[in-house]
């Protein structure tokens, strides 16, 4: 409710977008840790490789908990929560260490 007026916010399209920018974020993501198992699998493998993909593969999923969460409540309320400190903190955390890991696979 706003305060100075009394009547409810209104929201718009906003939960929507936000959502479709998860599942964007997501997918890119997604693709980013595909193409980094690629990189660390290609040729001959190694056993950096294999960490690095592991490692690339655990941060993929724990990006994808916390979208799926995110998404999740979007898309059950017209008034969703705010996102919590720690769920922001996770994930871009996770996106920063995906592109470190890719960005190491590729150089």
């Amino acid at each position: 409710m706003n305060a100075d007026t009394g009547q409810e916010r209104d929201p718009g399209l906003q939960p929507e977008r936000t959502r479709l920018a998860w599942r964007r974020t997501t997918l890119a993501s997604t693709v980013a840790a595909v193409l980094a198992t690629k990189t660390a699998l290609h040729g001959s493998v190694s056993a950096v490789g294999i960490i690095a993909c592991a490692l690339c593969c655990a941060l993929w999923l724990s990006f994808l908990l916390v979208a799926h969460r995110r998404i999740s409540a979007l898309a059950s309320s017209d008034s969703p929560l705010a996102l919590a400190p720690r769920h922001a903190t996770a994930a871009a955390l996770c996106t920063v260490a995906l592109a470190a890991c890719g960005a190491a696979l590729v150089l």
